[in-house]
């Protein structure tokens, strides 16, 4: 074999060239073992957003990256039923994972749900673990195996063990301006998926101004770009496009966002936007898994657990195993921080919500201290919003715009600003439009590595 050189790989696809599979596993490689420089590893990570990447590349860079760790095999548990997981691009105020995964396995789907902490105005559900006092969000691969086995779910971070060449690339391509590559993207979520050993895998990609996808279009082509590679790739994938024109949830905040969850899984409270897109969400993993034919029984089937309380159960299950209350889900108040300032805002006009600013909110969010400006920021879990008011609804003295949680007086009376800023109050009616917006599945010929991706 000749010497490995990375500078003509990155060569080649500078001026345009198709990679082989072997040059982008070897410069992979390269990653992983520290052969290839970060200036190699940005000049590849520019060079790809500029010329874009083949299925075929697509698929051999996923896939390089998948190996470039630790790969989970689940057949050695005897588990039996599917192994199913689902990734969203990132919102506000959607906590649907940590309602997802117990509610999948009380239908009878193994869920090893590796999630992500928050990125630039969107929530992390990783963050949102961590607001739960005693969680290991990060437990070695022994206890995640046996959680995911005993209870049927485990949501937790990603571990140093999967994907570690994803975690370096990334950690540049942040720096370089190049997070938007749509096969960069698609490569890194999916390499951790490849890796955690899944039978199944359903994609939230959002799409509107709390997004990082902001156009139908670019959230249509990522959409098709992870169902297409995920499923060329052995893994069977579908994906949702959702709106996040808004918050999905009417709380945005780690410890605000869990205690959300809860209500929806108890029934004490359910936001309909937030339960229309759970429920899709979980109905596309359990028909993905055969545990239901078609996607009117996989809702009928999720109904059901939620009025027996299953998914409820198997939330606090989940939570205790990992070192959380063994009471969380009867008694939230007791164990979930609570800021100590909160505020009541109220629109300063009289009306309906006809539009409103979601990244803006979320933004609104890291300024009272619940998100990073720096990857290495700690966040305060308390704060953030709730009774967050919709689009369409009416707001006025009885009705506010939502209600903020500070850490002092000062940043809620900043937030409280930021808050009316974010809506748009009048008059009209706004455009009636749930928060699916369309279903993207692979071509029937992805499973052979060819079609569609250009």
């Amino acid at each position: 074999m000749s010497a490995f050189l990375p500078q003509e790989v990155i060569r080649a696809k500078r001026d345009g060239a198709e990679l082989s599979a072997s040059d982008i596993g070897r410069f992979i490689a390269g990653l992983t073992d520290g052969a290839v420089t970060d200036g190699q590893a940005a000049a590849f990570a520019m060079a790809t957003y500029f010329r874009g990447m083949t299925l075929a590349e697509r698929v051999a860079l996923t896939q390089a990256m998948a190996r470039s760790g630790t790969q989970l095999d689940w057949s050695g548990l005897n588990l039996n039923g599917p192994v199913l997981d689902k990734h969203s691009t990132g919102g506000i105020g959607d906590a649907t994972s940590l309602v997802i995964a117990p509610l999948v396995a009380a239908c009878g789907g193994f869920v090893p749900m590796i999630s992500g902490r928050g990125l630039g105005h969107t929530g992390g559900t990783l963050d949102k673990l961590d607001a739960i006092p005693g969680y290991r969000s990060q437990p070695d691969l022994d206890v995640f195996r046996r959680v995911v086995r005993e209870v049927g779910c485990a949501v937790i971070g990603q571990t140093d063990d999967l994907a570690p060449a994803d975690r370096r690339l990334y950690a540049i391509r942040d720096v370089t301006a190049t997070v938007e590559s749509i096969p960069l993207i698609t490569a890194s979520i999916l390499s951790k998926k490849l890796a955690a050993g899944l039978d199944g895998l359903v994609m939230d990609v959002k799409c509107g101004a709390g997004a990082f996808m902001a156009s139908l279009e670019t959230a249509r082509d990522l959409a098709d770009s992870l169902a297409t590679v995920a499923t060329a790739s052995g893994l069977p994938t579908a994906a949702l496009v959702t709106d996040m024109n808004e918050p999905l949830g009417s709380s945005a905040g780690a410890a605000l966002e869990v205690r959300h969850a809860i209500d929806m899984l108890t029934g004490a409270r359910t936001d309909a936007r937030f339960a229309e897109v759970a429920l899709a969400l979980a109905a596309e993993m359990l028909v993905l898994g055969r545990l239901a034919d078609d996607h009117d029984g996989a809702r009928g089937a999720l109904a059901a657990a939620l009025d027996r309380g299953e998914g409820a159960a198997r939330f606090a299950q989940m939570v205790a195993a990992l070192g959380g209350p063994h009471d969380l889900v009867d008694a939230p108040d007791r164990h979930l921080p609570r800021a100590p300032v909160t505020l009541t805002v109220h629109a300063q006009t009289q009306g309906r919500v006809v539009a409103c600013d979601a990244r803006a909110i979320g933004l609104a969010v890291v300024a009272l201290g619940g998100g990073r400006t720096r990857p290495q920021d700690g966040i305060d879990p308390r704060v953030g919003f709730e009774r967050l008011a919709a689009i369409s609804d009416h707001v006025g003295p009885e009705h506010p715009l939502g209600v903020v949680h500070a850490a002092d007086e000062a940043s809620a009376q900043r937030a409280a600003g930021a808050l009316r800023a974010a809506y748009v109050v009048g008059d009209g009616a706004a455009p009636d439009r749930g928060p699916v917006r369309e279903r993207r599945a692979a071509p029937s010929n992805a499973a052979e590595g060819t079609g569609g991706v250009e």
